[in-house]
């Protein structure tokens, strides 16, 4: 058919047609457009933010106010500012936070960190070469989804004098060892128990990175006559090591914050032996009623997971990404 249209109403046409905004997907994009996806966007994101602001950022707030205060948790009234003497006093001369408190905190959470890594990576390489892995790691993950109250108090009774543990080593020709009220052995007996807590998803996590790892690998150590030994050193753990950097991370963030299993087995005993910040930050507030001391313990608490967290993560991005 031929255009019988005029060429000046045809030029018409396409001015019209090129004045129209532009389109995308089939829907208007101009300002207007924008700003209403935007504020779609915020109200279907209102209920998360509602969410961290109240229970977030504004008892973080309240936290803050209290580390400089003095409170005894009861009329908001009350509330007397004291500067920073709630932060000066926990490191002041014969306060106890500094030393044993921050002390057995950072040892807590190396040792359980040492304990766990070994035990899971020994566990999760003999799983990998047995049958039946999903019943394995389902059996060494049971005591994740145990009560730590259930946790603390077995192991309690396996630690008394005439528990299961001495039984052993009694058996074995050996003396009874007070476990839990021994200041030498007492943070040390807990510490076994967290890591023992814990195996269960550092196992998971190893074992998902040991199938990551390619047969070809082996089987070319293999054809080079590489031992067993040699094998683990010089492939599978340096294969290993972003999983291995990622349960560290959080094996250690988890041992920096524990509070439940040590108020369980031990409350801190004997004398300050077992203490650590969380707890000591709930002596403080529900004890002795002195919340800003326990705000400002918190607050240091958080700047040493911070550090640590930090320092973990420049490490996960240069060793893990090299691996």
């Amino acid at each position: 058919m031929v255009n019988t249209l005029a060429p000046e109403t045809t030029e018409r046409a396409r001015g019209v047609r090129s004045a129209r905004p532009p389109v995308e997907d089939g829907r208007r994009t101009g300002p207007r457009a924008r700003r209403r996806q935007v504020a779609v966007a915020y109200l279907f994101l209102a209920p998360t933010l509602l969410f961290f602001a109240v229970f977030l950022i504004l008892p973080l707030g309240f936290a803050l106010l209290l580390s400089m205060s003095r409170w005894a948790g009861f009329e908001l009234g009350d509330i007397d500012p004291v500067g920073l003497d709630n932060f000066t006093g926990l490191f002041a001369q014969g306060s106890t936070f500094l030393a044993p408190i921050l002390t057995n905190t950072l040892l807590f959470a190396l040792g359980t960190v040492a304990l766990a890594l070994a035990g899971s990576v020994l566990v999760a390489t003999c799983i990998d070469k047995l049958r039946f892995q999903g019943l394995w790691r389902t059996l060494y993950f049971l005591p994740i989804v145990t009560t730590v109250v259930a946790v603390g108090n077995v192991w309690k009774y396996m630690y008394e004098p005439g528990g299961l543990v001495n039984g052993v080593l009694n058996a074995l020709g050996l003396g009874s060892v007070a476990f839990l009220q021994d200041p030498d052995t007492a943070l040390p007996s807990v510490v076994v128990v967290q890591a023992w807590a814990s195996l269960g998803s550092a196992i998971l996590v190893l074992t998902a990175g040991l199938k990551s790892i390619p047969e070809s690998y082996y089987e070319a150590a293999a054809l080079d006559g590489a031992g067993p030994v040699t094998v683990f050193w010089r492939i599978t753990l340096p294969l290993l090591r972003p999983s291995l950097l990622f349960v560290c991370i959080t094996q250690f963030l988890t041992g920096l914050q524990s509070f439940a299993l040590i108020i369980v087995m031990t409350k801190g005993g004997p004398g300050d032996a077992t203490n650590v910040a969380a707890l000591e930050m709930y002596r403080q507030a529900f004890s002795y009623g002195d919340w800003g001391a326990a705000s400002a313990a918190a607050f240091v608490l958080f700047m040493v997971v911070l550090v640590v967290t930090l320092v973990q993560l420049w490490i996960f991005r240069r060793k893990g990404e090299d691996a």
